[in-house]
């Protein structure tokens, strides 16, 4: 009995090494995307340094009554105070006070303890008596950086969006001495992601390892990178202009900036950290639980009670049921009159309420019976434009409104106007209520309110408005959610041209951009592969959709969000549907690994892989383009376990075949397209 007992226990004990070995190897697989100790020191040492010393300037700036806030800072009085957020945070809150004016200064940070990240924003407060002097030239951002002998810096980032292939298109840009690299959205936009130079989102490069910098301000800001004729790189960001004076009980705040340590050369292993980072702690959790992949479907109104079940039979049952604002040529609100043209001219904005003609009951009908079929409805608004001004209610409070100019398209709801903030909010949440919304969909036409802001301004005064818009914007936002425990936002602006890191912390992109539609162009497909390659590395949460049937063209839109629109062809949508079913959780949960270069040419192929390693479970994409010669492409997989075997399924062939992670890894996966304009969908797991 004792020698069965002993060799009982050696087996167990046996087998408990080979579980922890086995979890050592996975470990060991991968590690290239775990944080490393040295990247939290770097963050630490960084914050303590450049946040909490009371003995150096913080890593922000701004001009005060013409004195340089490096000047000021240190003759003010310093409190600092201590709370824990949760588990992983640690909010850091110091305040300054210039006790002529009473101005104060305060410095919002947040530490994170699982991730190498430190975030701040900045707030400005009079608590004087009297108009505070001239507070200008306000950074949020404003450090410099040293680097030790070697490579230069290498800023890597993207373009934003304008609708064209071209949107989100990687860039990497060798910073150089004595010159400044200046980045902003469009001169006439005031949305955060508009145009080449609109992506608010960096990887600043060094020779061992780098920062990634994130600004969040859905408005118009700038930043620059300026290399001095030594080692040392001075960033700035904030709000592109600020020249203003508070009035009594004033109080304004600066863009949101995070910044991200990494160390090592491996870009594609920090942006993957980054991604890890996004989907624990900024994009929207409802119920503990962040926003879901969806399948989408467009809808009119109460009698798809009708159309949906024959959908749902011959194709799928969508998750998410979708009401424009125009649908069959008509929109859900009254705008038949107004200064655009055209009869139900969804342009003619400003009047919030279901057009009773129309939708006598809502609809309420439809979202129940969605509630009651397992689907959600989502509902289209555009509040911040108001195209309509003689036939909508906000016509007898002029006061709300900034007047119309060339480019906004109408008229712009101000909501930096507390009474306006109070009835667009209480006002839009009745409708989310009476009419069951489970998602709220806003969208920002019009090339941008960005001079309708300025014109609103005082010479000393410059800001402002744009500023208190902000502010009352992101507190709409927080106020529908608050009052609608739930409530999921979808954040459009013409496309994905709002998609900064405050707006990515309360909605997520259903549409990543208007370049969608056959008429845009030959290049509309591989433009939105691209896309996915260029803004997976940032937004692990995007959606779009085809208007195209053949496979090619709807497997170039495979994302978190889908959905198929145009010409109805069962058996093109119900295999596009049931595919990205299965590749739509990975592309989310996963690391993005390029598998080829990017590029919009049309005699290329183009792949990635997203690999799930939680689930052992991923997912390769491959095109072969319409230009493109050759036949075959074999490509090395990341992120495997070489000791394991997975199970590799190719969606156009039947069954599947078996290979190790080092197969996959060292020789690589053969992908056989014998056609040009042809795509491949390999899906692989681990074999338990």
């Amino acid at each position: 009995m004792v020698n069965a007992q002993s060799a009982l226990k050696r087996i167990l004990i046996l087998q408990i090494f080979i579980a922890l070995l086995l979890t050592f190897n996975e470990i060991s697989a991968r590690a290239e995307i775990a944080v490393q100790s040295s990247e939290k020191r770097q963050k630490n040492d960084w914050m303590e340094e450049n946040l909490l010393s009371a003995k150096k300037n913080p890593a922000f700036s701004f001009i005060y009554d013409g004195k340089n806030s490096s000047e000021l800072l240190p003759a003010w009085s310093r409190t600092e105070k201590r709370r824990s957020l949760d588990n992983h945070r640690v909010e850091h809150t110091i305040t300054w006070t210039d006790s002529a004016t009473k101005l104060s200064v305060k410095c919002v940070g947040v530490d994170y303890n699982d991730f190498p990240v430190v975030e701040w924003t900045v707030y400005f407060s009079n608590n004087g008596s009297k108009s505070t002097p001239i507070l200008e030239n306000i950074q949020a951002l404003d450090t410099t950086l040293k680097r030790s002998k070697g490579p230069e810096f290498l800023l890597n980032g993207n373009q934003g969006d304008y609708c064209v292939a071209q949107s989100f298109e990687p860039f990497q840009v060798k910073l150089t001495p004595s010159v400044a690299t200046n980045f902003s959205p469009f001169a006439y936009s005031g949305k955060s992601c508009d145009g080449p130079a609109g992506w608010p989102y960096y990887n600043l490069q060094t020779a061992d390892g780098g920062i990634m910098l994130a600004i969040g301000w859905p408005a118009q800001w700038a930043s620059s990178f300026t290399r001095d004729a030594g080692d040392g790189l001075r960033i700035k960001a904030g709000q592109q202009l600020t020249h203003l004076v508070l009035k009594p009980g004033e109080e304004i705040r600066t863009p949101l900036i995070a910044m991200f340590f990494w160390k090592g050369t491996d870009v594609v292993r920090a942006q993957n950290l980054w991604r890890h980072w996004y989907m624990a702690h900024v994009i929207p959790h409802v119920n503990g639980q962040p926003a879901p992949t969806i399948s989408q479907i467009q809808v009119s109104g109460p009698q798809d009670t009708n159309t949906i079940p024959d959908f749902v039979k011959q194709v799928i049952k969508p998750d998410l049921c979708w009401r424009d604002a125009v649908t069959g040529g008509q929109t859900w609100y009254p705008s038949s009159e107004g200064p655009f043209q055209g009869g139900n001219n969804w342009l003619n904005t400003g009047t919030w309420d279901i057009d009773p003609q129309k939708f006598p009951n809502g609809f309420k009908p439809l979202s129940d019976w969605l509630h009651a079929h397992d689907m959600k409805f989502i509902l289209w608004f555009e509040p911040e434009r108001v195209g309509d001004t003689n036939h909508s209610f906000l016509a007898k409070h002029p006061e709300w409104l900034l007047p119309a100019t060339g480019s906004t398209v109408g008229a712009i709801l101000n909501e930096g106007n507390p009474e306006a903030f109070h009835w667009l909010t209480n006002h839009i949440e009745g409708i989310i209520k009476a009419n069951g919304l489970d998602w709220y969909r806003e969208d920002m036409n019009g090339d941008g309110p960005l001079p309708t802001w300025r014109n609103n301004d005082a010479p000393d005064r410059q800001g402002i408005t744009e500023n208190f818009y902000v502010q009352g914007h992101l507190a709409y936002w927080d106020a529908l959610i608050a009052m609608n425990p739930g409530l999921r936002i979808d954040s459009c602006a013409s496309g994905g041209r709002r998609d900064d890191l405050e707006t990515m912390r309360r909605a997520v992109p259903l549409l990543r951009s208007d370049f969608q539609f056959p008429s845009q162009g030959a290049n509309m497909v591989d433009g939105n592969q691209c896309h996915t390659y260029g803004l997976s590395a940032w937004l692990p949460y995007q959606g779009s959709g085809c208007y195209l049937n053949d496979p090619y063209a709807f497997r170039s839109f495979y994302l978190a969000s889908f959905g198929m629109a145009g010409e109805f062809q069962v058996p093109a949508w119900k295999q596009a549907y049931q595919e990205n079913k299965r590749v739509a959780p990975i592309v989310l949960n996963g690391d993005f690994y390029p598998l080829t270069s990017y590029s919009l040419a049309g005699d290329v192929w183009m792949a990635w892989q997203f690999d799930w390693a939680e689930k052992g479970q991923g997912v390769v994409q491959a095109f072969r383009r319409g230009q493109n010669n050759e036949t075959e492409q074999t490509y090395r997989l990341s992120g495997l376990n070489p000791k394991a075997q997975y199970k590799v399924t190719n969606l156009d062939v039947d069954g599947s075949t078996q290979m190790s992670g080092k197969k996959l890894m060292e020789e690589g996966l053969k992908i056989e397209l014998k056609n040009k304009s042809q795509a491949a969908v390999f899906l692989y797991e681990k074999v338990k």
